[in-house]
């Protein structure tokens, strides 16, 4: 039996969002050998009150590569723009392309239902080229041996929180109390948001709220820190838990409420 791939993309919408999101999580893979690749749909070209959006395109580019390579990850942008990711024809074929380049075992997105647009879309992307990239007919390109419909999880919502302010609790829990150095160190690369952030959210603190929310989920499990995800289980995505068989006893999963 030829060896499974261990592949993990990380495929979201802006730079900053994995590292907020699941840096710990793909930090822990990489550890165990997995090549991980970070994916955002846009390179943040909104993401300044003063930089126009090509200097804050290239400036947010370069955080997104230094980010990844924390981890001996590759960088990857699919070039929309900032509140204008759309899932259409053009778009799909872009994600569908470099999905079937990179062959992914394990893809981890946005939650499908969150505070942003370009979040939810990007989810719906994700989920799309997740069955479509190893269909010879979709695309251009070879399909690398061992591509197969893979492992798919839904990060967290901003704050947990769906459009109406309910509550949306992950089902798997990943303890990342020995990659939160790491995760820091991955988001601090973003240096440019905290100012944006600042300025059009009125949020200081950058780096400290994420730390006190992966603390809030970590509390929900009994540890000191944790990242939160759903899986994806509709036909015919696999049913096991792959972060469960990578990561063991770092992994709590937890059965959704009816």
């Amino acid at each position: 039996m030829a060896k499974k791939r261990k592949v993990a993309m990380c495929l979201m919408a802006h730079p900053d969002d994995c590292e907020l999101l699941a840096a710990g999580t793909l930090a822990l893979l990489a550890r165990k050998g997995w090549k991980v690749h970070i994916v955002t749909m846009t390179p943040g070209d909104a993401g300044s009150m003063e930089l126009p959006p090509e200097e804050i395109s290239a400036v947010r580019r370069a955080e997104g590569a230094a980010g990844a390579k924390v981890i001996g990850a590759a960088y990857h942008c699919l070039e929309s723009r900032d509140l204008y990711v759309t899932f259409d024809e053009k778009t799909l074929r872009r994600a569908v392309e470099l999905t079937r380049s990179i062959a992914p075992t394990l893809i981890i997105t946005h939650s499908l239902n969150c505070y942003m647009m370009d979040h939810e879309i990007t989810a719906q992307i994700a989920r799309s080229v997740s069955f479509a990239y190893a269909v010879p007919n979709v695309a251009s390109g070879p399909v690398l041996p061992g591509s197969t419909i893979p492992h798919l999880y839904y990060a967290d919502a901003i704050e947990g929180m769906d459009a109406y302010g309910r509550p949306i609790e992950p089902t798997t829990y990943i303890d990342i109390r020995r990659s939160m150095a790491t995760k820091t160190k991955m988001l601090k690369c973003h240096a440019s948001q905290r100012q944006w952030l600042m300025k059009h959210h009125g949020m200081d603190q950058y780096v400290t709220s994420m730390q006190h929310w992966c603390a809030k989920r970590g509390e929900q499990v009994g540890v000191p820190v944790a990242e939160g995800f759903r899986q994806h289980l509709g036909h015919p995505y696999p049913h096991d838990c792959i972060l469960k068989k990578q990561l063991g006893s770092l992994v709590t999963h937890v059965e959704p409420e009816d």
